[in-house]
């Protein structure tokens, strides 16, 4: 049996789980492929695949190219860049792996912290040998705006509170019950965006949720307000949000997730001073990364033997 596991970037797969006890011969990819051409050649000659997240895609007509592949397994319970539908047809069994999404919160908050502290720009001045640069934020008094008041979005909120901050929430079936019970107030969409202080994103991307934050979203917003994405990028109008930086039309933007991962090298988010930007990582923690890969050998070990767990098809 060959395995592959895919995107691997930090190169600690095979130290956070028992690979040997599967008898098979396992390959690491550590760097992303750059299209669907790359990603057929390069799985072509493996009976097992195990994805990282949505980083790598698995549509139909690449699943249909692979026709040794038998188990795919993605790290996480769900994968919207992988076609299951397609799988099935395709006698690809997809299997899912533990989860569990405080770490995404936390590194929201991390950067909340870094956007209205400025942390960023000061440990840069005192690396270059300078000393303190610009006034920060407090956020004692200033108002939340949560987009997305479910798991992740109810756990910012509650922190949030912890900071004394007020909280505030919108999204399409929020109603002013369910945002109460959650210790928040229930605000019409376009008063989130007037009132929110910092704004921060936290709802499935979807049909109905790509672009859900656009220029004329990002023109309410008040010029001291800070935007904050650990969700998906699409769901902000990645053009839209540079303009609104570049011309200072709000205060700063904390973003984790983009349009295209790996962020392009020449992408301006990476030089605009008031973008705080980090590769990816509200999952990526080791304790996270352990059970992935630790589940990972299990329902390998699992489908081998003709009992698969964790069927996603």
């Amino acid at each position: 049996m060959r395995i592959a596991i895919l995107d691997d970037y930090q190169s600690v797969a095979l130290g956070l789980a028992d690979w040997d006890s599967l008898d098979a011969e396992v390959e690491v990819f550590t760097d992303p492929f750059e299209n669907e051409g790359e990603v057929v050649a390069a799985l072509a000659g493996y009976d097992v695949v195990v994805a990282m997240r949505e980083r790598t895609s698995f549509p139909s007509s690449t699943l249909s190219a692979l026709p040794r592949l038998k188990l795919l397994v993605t790290t996480g319970p769900v994968n919207a860049a992988i076609d299951l539908d397609a799988a099935r047809r395709a006698d690809v069994t997809v299997c899912g792996t533990g989860y569990f999404s405080y770490p995404t919160v936390e590194l929201t908050w991390g950067l909340i912290l870094s956007a209205a502290r400025l942390i960023p720009q000061q440990v840069d001045s005192v690396r270059r040998g300078g000393w303190q640069q610009g006034l920060g934020t407090s956020l004692r008094g200033a108002t939340l705006g949560v987009l997305g008041l479910g798991r992740l979005g109810t756990a910012v909120a509650e922190i949030g509170r912890a900071f004394g901050m007020r909280t505030i929430a919108w999204s399409q079936n929020l109603t002013p019950a369910d945002a109460a019970a959650k210790g928040a107030e229930h605000v019409a969409r376009d008063e989130l965006f007037r009132r929110s202080d910092v704004l921060s994103v936290h709802v499935v991307l979807s049909g109905r949720t790509r672009g859900l934050v656009g220029r004329r979203e990002l023109d309410l917003m008040k010029s001291t307000a800070i935007l904050v994405n650990t969700s998906r990028g699409p769901v902000v109008d990645e053009t839209a949000l540079i303009t609104a930086l570049t011309e200072r039309r709000i205060a700063s933007a904390a973003l984790d997730v983009f349009d295209r991962e790996p962020l392009p090298a020449d992408h301006p988010l990476r030089s605009l001073p008031n973008a705080v930007v980090t590769p990816h990582i509200g999952y990526v923690s080791r304790d996270l990364y352990e059970v992935f890969y630790r589940d990972a050998v299990e329902d390998i070990a699992a489908w081998s033997a003709g009992t698969p767990v964790r069927t996603l098809t």
